[in-house]
């Protein structure tokens, strides 16, 4: 499977995503030829190579003629709709438009189909958006990986006024995302490109295992003291056949108790499942003062870990918690049903490289037609992997 890895260490945006797929391969007279499939005129594409504080990139420039600024979603979808460009990258386009209109419709707390783009409704951010799926189509590249990206810092200045860096439809687009700043005062991280890395990659976070065969170096137009403003697109061979939420970044929350009753335990971990906890555990520790107590371990999205905090403070003893990151691999699943002598009954698979590695009937389903028919639990659960084995 062809993978792109984005390297943000300088942001991202959309003309530094065009020129580094140029610069990976990408043919520019291709580009251009596949822009025309849009319909939409007045515009003009150059590629060019620049030096950014001593690192060779490509800095492709859009120049048009469109004076409209703005354009709701319902326009540029319908633009899409009835362009000449391939399904593939008309469709790529047309979800990368809606993750963005969607974090405006929340920044704004409107609906989405009132939702106008400003600068992103103009012709050149729309020519950067699709052009990028033309890239990536062109390149054979059928998924996308991303770095930690570095967002900037300060403010800039925008069609609602100064805004604070990043941007807020950016910031919410990267939400859950591993971001960072090194201190460098300006946006680095456009709405586009984060709307590009949202709607298109299925893991943040260390280059994934892969045999690299091209690499391309897009330039920004700004030039940045002590650093190239470049973005790094990395195509190959992904190392492995691989599935949303391979290699997650999560975050784990930890507390120490050795004073709360028991009883208190179930009821928090429904109510930390029921808050978006991804798995709760104890393991029994040894604290000071040779006083027993219990480790309470609780894992989620980066997202969800300040709301559970507050949960544990609010429903344990516990005077302080401690978190980091860690990275997590999970196997993709899928359900099947199975007919047995009790009932049906779920079965979980999990498979890899598409070879099964692990069956398990649904314990809910079992348990259930165990109280009901008045039969061992164990035998309602071997009767249910006997039937997914042969098959009947």
């Amino acid at each position: 499977m062809k993978l792109a890895y984005f390297d943000c260490f300088s942001g991202i945006s959309g003309d530094m995503t065009l020129g580094a797929l140029v610069d990976a391969g990408c043919d520019l007279e291709h580009l251009r030829a596949g822009l025309r499939g849009l319909q939409v005129s007045g515009w003009q594409m150059s590629a060019e190579k620049v030096w950014k504080n001593g690192m060779a990139a490509t800095y492709v420039r859009v120049t048009t003629e469109d004076q409209q600024k703005h354009r709701s979603l319902t326009a540029i979808l319908e633009i899409l709709e009835n362009s000449q460009l391939p399904a593939q990258v008309r469709e790529k386009a047309a979800a990368i438009f809606r993750k963005l209109g969607e974090a405006e419709a929340r920044v704004h707390d409107a609906p989405l189909e009132k939702i106008h783009f400003h600068e992103v409704g103009a012709v050149d951010a729309i020519v950067d958006i699709v052009g990028a799926c033309i890239g990536f189509h062109a390149l054979g590249i059928e998924r996308f990986a991303c770095s930690a990206l570095n967002v900037g810092g300060g403010t800039a200045k925008m069609a609602h006024g100064v805004l604070p860096v990043p941007a807020p439809a950016t910031a919410n687009l990267l939400q859950g995302k591993p971001t960072y700043s090194n201190g460098v005062q300006r946006e680095l991280v456009t709405p586009t490109g984060a709307a590009l890395v949202a709607t298109l990659c299925d893991a943040f976070g260390p280059q994934p295992p892969m045999s690299v065969s091209a690499i391309g170096y897009g330039a920004g137009t700004a030039d940045l003291e002590g650093q190239p403003n470049v973005l790094r697109i990395m195509v190959g061979e992904a190392a492995e056949k691989v599935v949303p939420g391979f290699d997650q970044e999560i975050t784990v929350i930890e507390a120490n108790l050795d004073d709360m009753n028991p009883q208190i335990y179930g009821y928090f971990l429904e109510k930390a499942l029921a808050a978006g906890a991804l798995d709760v555990f104890t393991t029994p520790v040894q604290m000071k003062k040779n006083r027993p107590g219990t480790l309470v371990t609780v894992l989620c999205e980066p997202k969800d870990a300040n709301p559970l905090m507050s949960l544990i403070f609010a429903e344990t003893t516990t005077f302080g918690v401690r978190t980091y990151r860690a990275q997590r691999r999970v196997l993709p699943r899928e359900s099947v049903n199975v007919a047995t002598v009790f009932g049906d009954v779920r079965v979980k698979l999990s498979r890899v490289n598409g070879r099964i590695l692990h069956v398990a009937p649904e314990y809910d389903d079992c348990r259930k037609l165990a109280a009901e028919k008045n039969v061992p639990l164990q035998r309602v659960i071997n009767e249910a992997l006997r039937k997914y084995e042969s098959g009947s």
